[in-house]
């Protein structure tokens, strides 16, 4: 996508070297989303290089993403793609459109980069489940996470679930989106939600640190130990060990083609 057509979506997005930057650019609607946006956010997902080693997802000015935009919810709204619209349709095709905009958030998660969300102020519902698509989140002190959807009478099914189950476990993960309470900065630290708190003048120098760590070693490291450690859980330990000969086979003879 152009960066016209991006920015019609309420997105921009940078490459610097190996690093992307992809921006929530609604700072008057706290970056709240958008179908449009999701199906765009899947657009840049597909339209990165190989030569992209880590991607940065951060919102413009003091909120991450304050989730779905409330028009999207209105049946009467008129001009774009809504969630309301989905009602008018049958179910098979209301899941394959969620499908859909699930694309927008999965991507994140593909081995050939890692994935940083730098996250400030709210990260409500939608927003919520865009950071937790990140392998890495790194957060402002005033962060407040929310998973709201259960107080719209809905479920998170922007792919938020697998991933906050997997940080913070079952029992914390179903309390969190049962009640739709806030989780400030420290509590999510402290849970394993995000790496680090730090004083939101200190979050971009914070994440600059983070990316120059990540892009250090060479790039197919990083990329075989994400796609090991992304399916660590869903195969016995016969089955990981197998695959972490394969990988360190691969590793072996790309090393040996460097020197050679």
């Amino acid at each position: 996508m152009t960066p016209d057509e991006l920015a019609q979506v309420g997105l921009r997005l940078s490459v610097d070297g190996h690093t992307a930057t992809v921006t929530l650019d609604r700072p008057d609607k706290r970056n709240s989303q958008t179908p449009g946006m999701w199906r765009a956010l899947a657009a840049i997902g597909d339209s990165l290089g190989d030569d992209v080693r880590v991607v940065v997802v951060r919102g413009e000015g003091p909120a991450f993403s304050a989730g779905l935009d409330r028009q999207m919810l209105d049946p009467t709204f008129e001009g774009e793609e809504s969630v309301a619209g989905l009602l008018a349709l049958d179910d098979a095709t209301i899941s394959a459109t969620i499908d859909d905009y699930q694309r927008g958030f999965t991507w994140l998660r593909d081995p050939r980069f890692v994935s940083i969300a730098a996250v400030q102020g709210y990260a409500i519902g939608a927003g919520f489940q865009l950071a937790l698509s990140c392998d890495l989140r790194v957060c402002a002190d005033d962060v407040q996470f929310c998973m709201k959807e259960s107080a719209l009478g809905l479920v998170p099914d922007l792919t938020g679930t697998k991933p906050l189950v997997e940080a913070v476990g079952y029992a914390r993960a179903l309390e969190i989106c049962a009640t739709a309470r806030m989780v400030g900065a420290a509590e999510a630290v402290d849970i394993g939600l995000a790496l680090a708190a730090v004083p939101a003048a200190e979050l971009d120098s914070t994440v600059a640190d983070l990316v120059a760590a990540l892009t250090a070693p060479l790039p197919g490291a990083v990329r075989e130990t994400k796609k090991l450690l992304l399916g660590a859980g869903s195969v016995d330990l016969d089955e990981q060990r197998r695959l972490e000969r394969e990988a360190q086979v691969r590793r072996f003879r790309e090393l040996a083609s460097m020197v050679g």
